[in-house]
């Protein structure tokens, strides 16, 4: 036990009887006994009358109250507490309980000598009343005060966060993890994404997984906020505003992006200098530094303020989360049957899908909405079916019907071997093998070959219908391709290596005018040595391309001759675009669903999925954004296991102003394509002109076909020019351009339906003839001359009519405007019924 000199000192220093004076000090001093408590001891009990007076000297003590009346309460007691000094003087029962949490030294006055000291110092009891006063003054004014705060912050109080970021995708992780490093300081923060992705939800979860998570936090949405900033700063020597009343807690700023430019400046300054000034007439009002952290939320990013946030988080929309869809689809589903208090539902796989299918503009509060409604429609304990599930369709969905689901029996076909392995090896391999023997070996006359007819007489006016209906079919049973594939299987057979891999950049600058230029070269052949009517150089045509098959085939792995430099191929993918049909793939479900890409790279059986060695021409069905990347070999189809591509009926040519991108060289084809039905009619021509072209002989003949191509070619440009003068923001020509498409189309059809309906009905008698045998009496259907220029006419005016439809649709402008488009379409129109009706 110290001195009583020494006492005194250590009770006025470091005690709460510091509010004596010394003369009471010295007369307490002596009655000062020292005693020892263990731990985990009781030494006061609640509602009970006070035996002595405690003050703990060392250790540590903890009271609480636990009285029915009263909340429960607890707080620690550090060296220098006084015990039981109010309930003596006062004579009141203890309102607490204490018990010791180490061991402890406490002095002890007993009750009867102190009590005998109050009485000779009677002051005491006034100085214990005063001070109790001046606490109770002081704790009326915080809890004035915090009664204020309370009123200004309650209406915008974010009582918890609505609930976590749910799914297993990286995107999901790496929001997770952006939201726990923001989590970890007090930096400010700016949450931003598009419309429906709960990002004030994300700056609470920052919030309460914060170590401030008991502060308040409060939501202010900026369009409501007065451009004075009242509300914000508060007034001087006025109301508080919301950056004074958090103290340390969080403030989030809802669609900063609308917040009035008044404030804009201020809240730079705040994010900059965490001060603010509060709004006030004086000018010589000093700024005041705030302990609230600021959270911001936009649905774009704001370049004027993200140098000064500490942590900028993009939530990623629901379109790129189509993995988590299954998770968040089940989340949602206990949600709505915990709301509603009913049983949960399951979903069929179909549903999902089509779920996985759309884009969710309106992200995770659509998608949400689409559940509940979906729950409301199904009674019992139904799973959640599709026809539940009625989303807006994304333009790249509407009007599209797949025809796998409408008819399983051809999705069974195109999922066999037949479709076209069977169908390329077992027929179209011999049946090319035999009509390149016979254009060689046969008669060299039309009329007397029927692989001459097969080609110009058949082929070419059925390829030309079946582009409106079917796109680029043909590609899938191509023979110039089988070969390929044949010549690049055994030379991987006799020497074993590693096919190059294909040189895209290159292949995509210049592979188009390769193949623009081999098809120049072939009209000026087919013109100039007469082809149509000349088997073996049509024989020599037909091997030429195969040549060009096999070469790359034997280099490059897969068909790159096929995707970028055949002839043929660029035709086909050309007029493609103009069908009725495609191929696509839900790009939700496999976004989704599919981590391993086997209907592009190729991979073992999987489900339903089949083993295959991936697309061909290497096109991923659900990037593919037009029919030129599809060859129709179904390989997707078959190795796809999640039921992902679809083959569409849709409306025709409908990507030519939707998803469709222009290209130069494919606008140089089609000009030329349009220059080829001119030159196949340049005797018509010269029977119209007053001069002799001598197309008798070569060099002028040449001179003539080229000048015809470029004449061609150059008149859409002409007349663009002229239009371009006259339009304000005019389209690229580029675009504009593939307006002609059907009318090329047209016009390259009725100039074979000459052939096609005389010619062609013959290939019985000409079959006789090629083998030198009689072809008297075989039956010929020939058609009518009226009828076939009923048809040709008939074609050319659909033709017309279809251009200028899709005319309007790619320019997107009035008819009057597009008019020397439209004059000119019906121009050519016209040159072409003089030509070949």
């Amino acid at each position: 036990m110290e001195s009583p000199k020494q006492s005194i000192i250590w009770l006025k220093e470091r005690s709460q009887l510091n509010l004596f004076p010394e003369p009471i000090l010295k007369a307490l001093a002596p009655s000062l006994q020292e005693i020892s408590v263990a731990e985990n001891r009781r030494l006061v009990l609640e509602d009970t009358q006070p035996d002595a007076l405690y003050i703990l000297y060392e250790g540590r003590m903890e009271q609480y109250r636990t009285h029915e009346k009263s909340a429960a309460w607890a707080s620690s007691l550090l060296p220098g507490t006084v015990l039981h000094l109010n309930e003596l003087l006062l004579e009141q029962p203890t309102q607490y309980t204490a018990i010791t949490l180490t061991d402890c030294q406490l002095w002890m006055i007993p009750k009867a000598e102190f009590l005998e000291i109050a009485v000779q110092h009677p002051e005491m009891v006034q100085l214990v009343s005063r001070q109790l006063s001046q606490d109770l003054a002081e704790v009326s004014a915080q809890l004035a005060q915090e009664q204020e705060r309370q009123t200004i912050l309650r209406p915008y109080l974010v009582p918890r966060a609505q609930r976590g970021i749910v799914g297993k995708s990286r995107y999901a992780s790496k929001l997770r993890q952006q939201i726990q490093e923001a989590s970890q300081d007090r930096s400010s923060v700016l949450v931003f994404g598009e419309p429906g992705l709960e990002k004030d939800n994300a700056a609470a979860l920052i919030h309460f997984g914060s170590q401030w998570r008991r502060e308040p936090i409060i939501q202010v949405n900026c369009r409501t906020l007065q451009a004075s900033g009242a509300e914000l700063f508060g007034r001087a020597g006025g109301q508080p505003g919301f950056l004074k009343a958090l103290g340390q807690g969080t403030l989030v700023l809802n669609n900063i992006q609308e917040l009035p430019k008044e404030l804009q400046q201020k809240l730079q300054v705040l994010l900059e200098t965490e001060s603010y000034t509060p709004v006030s007439r004086d000018s010589q009002v000093a700024p005041q530094k705030t302990q609230a952290r600021i959270m911001m939320v936009s649905e774009q990013v704001l370049p004027e303020i993200d140098g000064w946030v500490g942590h900028s988080i993009k939530v990623p929309p629901l379109r790129v989360r189509k993995a988590d869809m299954k998770t968040q689809v089940s989340y949602y589903i206990s949600l709505t049957a915990q709301e509603q208090g009913i049983s949960r539902r399951g979903i069929s796989s179909t549903a999902l899908r089509r779920l996985q299918a759309y884009s969710f503009p309106g992200n995770l509060a659509e998608l949400q909405g689409l559940i509940e409604r979906a729950m409301a429609q199904v009674s019992g304990s139904c799973n959640l079916t599709e026809e539940l599930f009625w989303p807006a369709q994304a333009p790249k969905q509407r009007f599209r019907l797949n025809l796998l689901n409408a008819y399983p029996g051809l999705r069974a076909f195109l999922r066999s071997d037949w479709w076209p392995t069977r169908i390329n090896y077992g027929f179209t391999l011999t049946a090319f093998a035999l009509v390149v023997l016979l254009l060689f070996l046969g008669p060299q006359q039309r009329d007397q070959n029927v692989a001459l007819n097969l080609f110009w007489a058949w082929w070419w006016p059925l390829v030309l219908l079946s582009f409106p209906f079917v796109g680029r079919l043909w590609c899938s049973v191509c023979p110039f391709m089988i070969y390929g594939e044949v010549a690049q299987k055994l030379s991987l057979w006799l020497v074993p290596r590693q096919l190059k891999s294909w040189p895209r950049q290159e292949a995509e600058r210049w592979g188009g005018w390769f193949l623009y230029s081999l098809f120049v070269l072939i009209f000026l052949w087919e013109e100039l040595w007469n082809l149509e009517n000349t088997a073996y150089l049509s024989s020599c045509l037909l091997l030429l391309i195969t040549a060009g098959a096999v070469i790359f085939s034997v280099i490059f792995e897969r068909r790159f001759w096929c995707r970028y430099l055949c002839p043929i191929g660029g035709m086909n993918g050309l007029f493609a675009k103009l069908s009725m049909t495609e191929l696509r793939a839900q790009q939700g479900t496999c976004s989704a669903e599919c981590s391993t890409y086997q209907c592009y790279k190729g991979g073992p059986e999987k489900g339903e999925g089949q083993e295959t060695n991936g697309c061909p021409i290497y096109s991923h069905p659900a990037q593919l954004e037009e029919n030129r990347d599809c060859v129709l070999c179904m390989t997707c189809l078959k190795a796809c296991p999640h039921r992902s591509v679809e083959v569409n009926l849709r409306p025709p040519g409908i990507e030519l102003w939707t998803t469709h991108q222009p290209r130069s060289y494919e606008v140089a084809l089609l000009l030329l394509l349009l220059g080829g039905i001119f030159l196949h009619r340049l005797p018509e021509i010269e029977s119209l002109l007053p001069v002799n072209l001598r197309l008798g002989e070569f060099w002028p003949h040449l001179g003539v076909s080229v000048g015809v191509l470029a004449i061609a070619s150059l008149i859409p440009l002409i007349t663009y020019r002229f239009q371009y003068s006259l339009q304000r923001k005019p389209r690229p020509f580029v675009e504009m351009a593939y307006g002609y498409l059907p009318l090329v189309l047209g016009s390259s059809l009725a100039h074979y339906l000459d052939l096609g309906l005389t010619e062609a009905g013959q290939i019985l008698p000409i079959t006789l003839a090629t083998f030198g045998l009689s072809s008297i009496d075989l039956p010929i259907l020939v058609a009518h001359p009226a009828v076939i220029n009923f048809l040709q006419g008939s074609t050319l005016m659909a033709a017309v009519v279809l251009t200028l439809l899709l005319t309007q649709k790619i320019g997107r402008q009035s008819f009057w405007t597009l008019m020397p488009q439209h004059l000119t379409t019906i121009g050519l129109a016209a040159g072409l019924w003089r030509l070949i009706v």
